[in-house]
């Protein structure tokens, strides 16, 4: 008798899926046990108000009872987290159990309302792992999108409650690519920045934002007998067209966007079809004077941007300084 083998294969999706499921519901309830005794704590100590360290001596008492008998999990830097997490997330059903406590952990020490809500909606709807949150934090996407857009059109296309109608809604500046093991000390051609990405897709691709696809590295293109490769083309199905990226290693210059100009026509003429958005250009550069990169480009530019590459995630206080320069770029910019 010939058995097909997809009945094993069906059986086998059976079990991985529920084991997923049940795996999400222990750490869901996990989660909730752990609301409730911040709830508990955070009622008990609002009793003792009127004294100022009440707080801390009630963490205090409530780990060394608890630790002994049910272990470290339940030290008073947990029991402190648990009054934290109820304080940032009052209300129950405003949890969600696709996110993990490892994750809630995460979020609880942002600073920022907006913030922990931008990084709910995204890890939801790309199904991010505790590292891929972790990462993203650390990597400040929140604040680099802010960089070209409001609060609320960011927080709408996290949510789907929008579709991205323009690519500053998702294309990130500066883009960290720390994943790609390359030191800026180290001397490397474009090349092999290139081909590191492509080690890296997976990790590149994150990094890209929603609905990116690869499409193809080096695409060669024939125009009247000469040659020239582009260095890597995408596919984005949520602003629906092409996404040319050119990777140079060194300080962007106007002559740059004349070549990427010139694949972003091509994709326009002859591989875009008539229902999709007209192809987005990137120029990945190491450094860039956002005044020479505004007037190299029209008034109404909507298709070619700029973006710099960072080989390292940056420090907090490296953050703030980042911010403040880019503050005073868009100012200076908005005098030239």
């Amino acid at each position: 008798m010939i058995i097909s083998q997809s009945v094993i294969t069906d059986i086998k999706a059976i079990i991985l899926n529920s084991q997923e499921k049940a795996i999400r519901s222990v750490d869901h309830e996990r989660t909730m046990m752990y609301w409730l005794i911040g709830q508990r704590i955070f009622e008990e100590e609002q009793q003792g108000k009127d004294r100022a360290d009440y707080g801390n001596y009630l963490t205090k008492f409530v780990a060394e009872q608890l630790e002994p008998e049910y272990g470290s999990g339940f030290s008073k830097r947990q029991i402190e987290l648990f009054r934290q997490f109820y304080r940032t997330f009052p209300i129950a059903n405003t949890l969600y159990s696709q996110l993990s406590w490892s994750q809630y952990k995460l979020l609880i020490r942002l600073d920022n309302q907006d913030k922990i809500a931008f990084y709910i909606a995204e890890t939801i709807k790309n199904n991010w792992t505790v590292r891929q949150l972790e990462r993203q934090i650390h990597s400040s996407l929140w604040e680099r999108l802010l960089m070209s857009n409001d609060r609320e059109s960011v927080l709408a296309v996290a949510r789907n409650e929008k579709q991205p109608s323009d690519a500053k809604e998702i294309i990130k500046d500066p883009m960290y690519l720390e994943f790609l093991g390359l030191h800026r000390e180290a001397s490397y051609y474009e090349k092999d920045l290139e081909q590191a990405i492509i080690t890296h897709l997976h990790d590149f691709l994150l990094e890209l934002g929603n609905g990116f696809a690869f499409v193809a590295r080096q695409k060669r293109l024939h125009i009247e007998g000469d040659e020239f490769f582009i260095d890597l083309v995408f596919y984005n199905r949520l602003l629906q067209c092409f996404v040319i990226i050119e990777i140079k290693t060194t300080k962007f210059t106007h002559q740059d966007i004349g070549q990427l100009q010139m694949y972003v026509n091509y994709y326009d003429r002859y591989e875009k079809r008539e229902f999709e958005n007209p192809t987005i250009g990137i120029l990945l550069c190491a450094e860039k004077n956002n005044a020479v990169v505004k007037i190299s480009l029209p008034e109404d530019n909507k298709t070619i941007f700029a973006s710099e590459y960072k080989l390292y995630l940056p420090t907090e206080q490296q953050l703030i300084e980042e911010i403040k320069k880019e503050i005073e770029k868009r100012e200076n910019d908005t005098r030239v």
